[in-house]
């Protein structure tokens, strides 16, 4: 079996062309590129949407460069070697972030050598997956709100996401109808609270938001308190959906274990694809609906291996080919509600070189300064 040779790392940002929020315009990526001892070469990346990009790319070219080095480029082998290294700086977070971007580029090498695709390497189950469209749009006026759900529904999709987390729940109860109105009747309907409730508030909200028979209300508490959602769980009827905000197998199984009904692992934030695997089993071990967060470009990938469908989450213009971070289209291609899978060689993703965006007032400490330089 090769061995690592070298790990090279390169941070880069892209401008969203409908920015999540006013403050943070950009998406930023560390992308990770390891290479053998036979030669072959494998692509990664990590994904911090608003901050820690030179954290991330930090501890991939200190810590994690130095320990995986000579090591098996197996990365089921490695990950929970690189865990248990690094856990003394965290658990999870910028520890697993980190990790993604090497656990994805062995991905990528392994299934490049054998030919096939990441899905195909796993084992591909399923041929297309379900979409539902998805927005970040607390800030959104009336009329944009309307437009977005308009978009939506004329896509087709059979479902769709919203947030909400106002001071009075009727102004969220007022937007989401607006919401309902434009996508109609038949079809299901999200809402996501991006961790803004105490648990007393989130009764109250769910209290009045419950008309609306969602089909999830998303992260009501802050990811951390799982005691609280053990609680909400008691309180509540409606189906409580979160998990994008952890990051490891453990956090999963303690979300389980509060009556969490949809759980959803983000494929980075967790550490890449080989813990993401085993949250899938575990959840499917216990019955609980997985629904992955974000980052359909990869998702997809990994969830067209899995034994159950999934959604696939379509935040509008956030996928790599919207934000022009790839050269040519990725492998993962819309059609109208779902999406299918080519099956191209790795994760099937021509990375463009970028342009930094980010101002920094001293350069010498831009993350982004040595852009399109191998580091």
């Amino acid at each position: 079996m090769s061995a690592i040779a070298d790990i090279r790392v390169r941070p880069v940002s892209f401008r969203m062309p409908r920015p999540w929020v006013p403050t943070a315009p950009d998406m930023h990526l560390v992308l990770v590129e390891v290479l053998d001892t036979e030669g072959a070469a494998g692509t990664g990346f990590s994904w911090t949407p608003t901050i820690g990009v030179s954290a991330v790319a930090a501890l991939l070219r200190d810590d994690i460069r130095s320990f995986a080095l000579g090591r098996d480029t197996d990365p089921r082998e490695l990950w929970p070697q690189l865990w248990v290294h690094l856990h003394e700086a965290g658990g999870g977070g910028i520890t697993t972030i980190a990790l993604a971007g090497l656990d994805l580029a062995l991905w990528d090498l392994a299934a490049r050598r054998e030919g096939t695709g990441v899905a195909g390497l796993i084992g591909r189950r399923h041929q297309s997956l379900p979409l539902y469209g998805s927005g970040v749009n607390l800030h959104y006026a009336d009329d944009e709100l309307r437009a977005q759900a308009r978009r939506w529904a004329d896509v087709g999709y059979p479902a769709a996401k919203a947030k909400v987390g106002h001071a009075d729940p009727a102004e969220d109860l007022r937007r989401m109808r607006l919401i309902r109105d434009e996508l109609g009747a038949d079809r299901r309907l999200m809402i996501d609270a991006n961790q803004r409730w105490s648990l007393d508030d989130a009764e109250r909200a769910l209290g009045v938001l419950g008309e609306l028979d969602p089909a999830w209300i998303e992260e009501p508490l802050r990811a951390d308190d799982l005691a609280g959602y053990r609680e909400l769980r008691r309180r509540t009827d409606l189906p409580i959906a979160m998990g994008e905000n952890l990051h490891t197998v453990h956090r999963f199984r303690e979300a389980i274990d509060a009556g969490v009904d949809v759980l959803q692992p983000n494929v980075v934030r967790v550490g890449g694809i080989t813990p993401f695997l085993e949250i899938a089993a575990e959840c499917a071990a216990a019955g609980v609906t997985l629904a992955p967060h974000l980052l359909p470009d990869l998702s997809a990938q990994v969830a067209v291996a899995l034994n159950t469908e999934v959604w696939i989450e379509d935040v509008e213009d956030a996928w790599l080919s919207d934000l022009g971070a790839l050269a040519e289209p990725g492998p993962v291609r819309r059609d109208a509600e779902r999406v299918t899978v080519d099956d191209r060689p790795g994760l099937g993703l021509n990375w463009r070189a970028a342009t930094p965006v980010m101002n920094h007032s001293d350069p010498r400490t831009s993350p982004l300064s040595s852009i399109g330089a191998e580091q």
